[in-house]
């Protein structure tokens, strides 16, 4: 699981990972606490899917100008 620390565009963000797929890394939104998501992930090394969700994000025109923070919970 990873958590997305992200105070705005938290609905772009889930759209976006729900159906965002690289490396054989998916993710799937679970839940919502405040201004942190998290995501279940289908990666084994979940530094390497949160560095995925990070640029997936930023790729993003409304994610290159947002500050949040991207971490695994293990």
């Amino acid at each position: 699981m990873i958590e997305i620390t992200l105070p705005m565009q938290q609905d772009q963000a889930i759209a976006l990972l729900n159906a965002h797929q690289e490396e054989g890394v998916s993710f799937t939104f679970k839940e919502k606490k405040g201004i942190k998501l998290y995501f279940e992930t289908t990666a084994e090394d979940l530094d390497q899917a949160a560095k995925i969700a990070k640029a997936a994000i930023k790729a993003q025109p409304w994610g290159a100008v947002l500050y949040f923070q991207v971490v695994p919970v293990k």
